[in-house]
């Protein structure tokens, strides 16, 4: 499974500065949780891994729309 959010979020690079200045690579992953949503138009859960701001966005504006706006098959 690779650690990408449906909506685009995904991994970031970058570098890790200590306090002498080293600069080492560093890979910024995305918080990804497994949560499970109620459907009210396929009447039936739908779990989905997906971004924390993500669920806030479902919390928003709610399943059905968010899965029409992103173009998720779920």
């Amino acid at each position: 499974m690779s650690r990408k959010c449906p909506t685009g979020k995904g991994i970031q690079v970058g570098h890790r500065v200590s306090h002498s200045n080293v600069k080492t690579n560093h890979r910024f992953l995305p918080n990804l949780q497994t949560k499970r949503f109620w459907s009210d138009t396929k009447k039936k859960f739908v779990s989905l891994r997906l971004s924390t701001a993500a669920i806030r966005t479902i919390d928003k504006i709610g399943l059905d729309t968010f899965l029409r706006k992103f173009g998720i098959k779920a």
